[in-house]
């Protein structure tokens, strides 16, 4: 069963608006008039304690989702129980996304705050130093074999699952699989950073347990999506797009199997080979 997104506060800006539009051909023949559904794009500001920290563009959608995975992905908490509350606050100018925070927690957050403003899902704009780039504590990744199957399973199911994608066709999704390719929960937003956050918000507040399964992202690779799934402890991440050179290095040094450019009948392996199994 699905972790499923979360209900919609009242007051909040819709996921997807239409707009009119029209249809031109290069031929020349006349333009065919219609109406096109947008994926809503909508600035978040999250704020910890009562200090702004930092501004995303992001589909309005599973926000306390995403304060969980954004938290943690940040280095700003390290398990669930250390957020109290959050709440969203809708305003003229965007939305303010209030993360309450344990009280020691709260203490070491303000310590060494960072402020960034981002483009949409841009998680390093704003930051003053090449040593603040994220990186995630090295841990050893764990110990799993996947079947070949069982992400060509997941890869099926996630075509059906991407609910605002196949209305918009404007947003990314990140998924987590079960070792059998049964998806667990899904999440998208117009940012795959975002939508990687917001998945890792669903699994940390149902208590999933990322130990057996793996990771689908539809965006390409970058290292700071590698960084995340690290954070996350996966040991697999499969996505639809290539990678770049930096993801692949972060991967190797995190011991994660990165396999990408995945399509129905192939997928291109670049690390950790030996953590996939053939199908029977």
């Amino acid at each position: 069963m699905l972790i499923k997104p979360e209900d919609r506060p009242a007051g909040l800006p819709p996921r997807s608006v239409r707009a009119p539009m029209q249809v031109v051909a290069y031929t020349g023949s006349e333009p065919q008039p219609g109406m096109r559904a947008l994926a809503v794009e909508a600035p978040v500001n999250l704020v910890y304690g009562s200090v702004p920290h930092a501004v995303m563009m992001a589909t309005p959608a599973d926000l306390e989702d995403f304060a969980y995975g954004f938290s943690l992905t940040e280095g700003i908490i390290e398990t669930a129980d250390e957020i109290r509350a959050t709440r969203v606050e809708a305003g003229a100018d965007g939305l303010r996304l209030h993360v309450e925070l344990a009280p020691g927690r709260l203490r070491e957050h303000l310590a060494r705050k960072r402020a960034i403003s981002g483009r949409t899902g841009c998680g390093v704009c704003g930051i003053e130093d090449l040593a603040e780039l994220p990186r995630a504590e090295m841990r050893d990744a764990p110990n799993v074999r996947v079947a070949l199957p069982a992400i060509a399973k997941a890869l099926d199911g996630l075509d059906a699952a991407q609910v605002l994608s196949a209305e918009t066709r404007a947003v990314h999704a990140a998924a987590w699989a079960r070792l059998d390719g049964t998806l667990v929960a899904v999440r998208e937003d117009v940012g795959r950073h975002n939508a990687l956050d917001k998945l890792i918000g669903a699994l940390m507040r149902a208590g999933t347990d990322t130990a057996g399964g793996f990771l689908v992202i539809t965006s390409r690779c970058s290292f700071e999506m590698v960084e995340k799934a690290a954070r996350l402890g996966a040991a697999v991440i499969v996505a639809i797009s290539a990678p770049t050179s930096l993801a692949l290095e972060r991967a190797r040094a995190h011991g994660i199997t990165l396999c990408a450019i995945a399509r129905a009948d192939t997928l291109t392996v670049f690390t950790g080979a030996e953590r996939l199994a053939p199908g029977g």
